[in-house]
């Protein structure tokens, strides 16, 4: 699992009453049609189908993309794409079961236009194929069952919830001048020129509005829509050393009207620029285990990463797991003033919009707002419809990409503490615990690109959070010194109880995060975190050096560096 800066964004006209006069869109009539019509037909065939969904994802978007003051690409798009999800068998056992669950579905591109015999045909022949496969599989899975040895948790396989029905509006992206935009992208895309050290660069404009139906045997009957409007501007570099060196920045709104002013934006590009150019020539950090303050923002990364993902429900569920947290519902696995809640309910936090935000997950369930941790005491959970033990029913957490199983899944995970202190006087108090433990120096995250993080037990479980800006703080009172070339490591049990005290101010990190279901927008959110200890290690890194050749336009300042020397 992993997570990294790249920045998706959230509905807003969903959730709408399913008592609106329109008529369903002609998409989610043909959708609904063909499902009877296959779970009537196949209700006569051996094994019969007890449950079929069709989730289709309607995507309508503009691109552009420019790079050292040119457009490099400007493409609009259409796409349909249906996810075709057959269980055959009953709740009990079904076909989806154990490692079978992830090929329990196919996916397939559907007409643009709406005409409805176009649509069902194509429907007809992929659940057809599906309903195929799922029988077969079914006799594999009874098979196994009877010579394997009994499973640890026995729950079922599907679990049972209420239909969900909410016809929201589907709507086309914002119109807007893309003319106009292509400009405003090469004027960003060329800020990045002025700094000769920057070896490559991008900025893209994202204009999208996905919709969403979906519909099942059960009776949900679901539409939705996401609008995302995203700038992302991203730089790199590589010092002599061979290192390389990158930095983004993402402004996502759902509307032109919200994102930031051209001000703004391009005096973040220029920080991008300005930072790899002192990263550049920063010294690398060694192997380092002691006191660390983690930003607001590197610690929401950091909660996801080592927290978040084993909090998954089906993380608690099957052999291979590691299963850190399942035996310790009900116990203490974090310092009792932290709580740790995911809530896809919640539009924005502290003024900032929340990319993990949506109204319905991918299962057709309506979102809701889980308590995970509350005072340090683990509670439950995030539940899609593949229960666990103690834990039978779905909590609105069901999500994935396109073309993938629905699994447990962050939203908007949030930590909340009630030891806190002003965030000016954190400094000082990470200067303590460095001169308590007698220690040169102690590091300040500033800023973290993302991570991942092990669950597997054939595996070690642990943690790899990757910092972008890091910084020596000296206890002698001299200036704190940027140094590269770290990762922060670990293991969760002995890394959460290492915590001392936070910050008040709630910073927030809007990224992807890719795990066994695909690439899903999600946000984090949390104070400024004062560890006692915190253990780094080298990156990795390359053996190319920097260009010799200077960029074009910047040869007289290489022939003068010459003669200095």
């Amino acid at each position: 699992m992993g997570l990294f800066l790249a920045v998706s964004f959230v509905p807003a006209a969903v959730g709408q009453s399913s008592q609106s006069s329109n008529p369903d869109p002609v998409l989610l009539q043909t959708m609904q049609q063909e499902l009877q019509r296959a779970m009537s037909a196949l209700s006569k065939a051996d094994p019969p189908p007890y449950f079929i969904s069709y989730s289709v994802d309607e995507e309508f978007g503009t691109v552009i993309v420019g790079s050292s003051g040119a457009i490099v690409a400007s493409i609009g798009r259409h796409e349909r794409n249906a996810d075709i999800s057959v269980r055959v068998g009953d709740r009990e056992l079904d076909n989806t079961h154990g490692e079978n669950r992830f090929h329990a579905i196919t996916t397939t591109s559907l007409p643009l236009d709406d005409r409805p015999d176009a649509i069902a045909r194509v429907l007809w022949l992929n659940t057809d194929h599906m309903y195929k496969k799922a029988a077969q599989t079914f006799v594999e899975v009874k098979t196994n069952t009877k010579v394997r040895a009994d499973e640890d948790d026995a729950s079922p396989d599907f679990s049972v919830e209420k239909p969900q029905v909410s016809i929201g509006n589907a709507t086309l992206p914002p119109k807007f001048d893309q003319k106009e935009w292509e400009e405003k992208i090469r004027h960003y895309s060329g800020i990045f020129g002025k700094f000769p050290e920057i070896e490559n660069s991008t900025v893209m404009l994202l204009v999208d509005n996905p919709s969403q139906y979906f519909v099942s045997s059960e009776g949900t009957r679901i539409v939705t829509s996401k609008p995302l409007i995203r700038i992302l501007a991203m730089g790199s570099t590589r010092s002599s050393d061979g290192m390389e060196l990158a930095r983004s920045e993402t402004f996502d709104a759902t509307s032109f009207d919200k994102l930031p002013s051209e001000q703004i934006i391009t005096a973040k590009i220029e920080k991008i620029a300005q930072d790899l150019h002192k990263l550049k020539t920063a010294p690398v950090v060694q192997p380092y285990s002691g006191p660390a303050l983690l930003s607001g923002r590197a610690a929401a990364v950091f909660f996801h990463e080592v927290v978040g993902h084993r909090l998954e429900g089906q993380r608690q569920r099957g052999e291979n797991e590691g299963q850190t947290f399942t035996k310790m519902v009900n116990q203490a696995v974090l310092p009792p003033f932290l709580s740790v809640e995911d809530d896809p309910t919640l539009a924005a936090l502290e003024g900032i919009e929340l990319s993990g935000r949506y109204a319905y997950d991918d299962e057709g369930q309506k979102s809701t707002r889980v308590e995970l941790i509350a005072n340090g005491i683990l509670k439950q959970f995030l539940m899609s419809r593949m229960p666990v033990k103690g834990f039978l029913h779905s909590n609105g957490h069901g999500r994935a990409q396109d073309g993938l199983m629905p699994v447990g899944r962050q939203g908007n995970l949030i930590v909340r503490s009630s030891r806190t202190i002003p965030d000016s006087e954190l400094r000082a108090k990470l200067i303590e615990q460095i001169k308590k433990q007698k220690k040169a120096y102690g590091l300040y995250f500033e800023d973290i690109a993302g991570g991942f993080t092990l669950t597997l037990r054939n595996m070690p479980q642990a943690f790899q959070i990757m910092p972008l800006m890091v910084w020596k703080v000296y206890p002698d009172g001299r200036p704190d010194e940027l140094v590269r070339g770290v990762d922060i490591i670990g293991t969760p049990l002995a890394a959460l109880h290492r915590i001392i005290l936070t910050g008040q101010k709630m910073d927030v990190f809007n990224g992807e995060c890719g795990a066994e279901s695909g690439s899903i927008p999600v946000s984090a959110a949390a104070p400024a975190i004062l560890f006692s200890e915190i253990e780094v290690q080298k990156v990795a890194q390359g053996h190319d050096r920097p260009p010799v050749l200077p960029p074009p336009g910047f040869e007289s300042m290489q022939t003068a560096k010459r003669e200095v020397r």
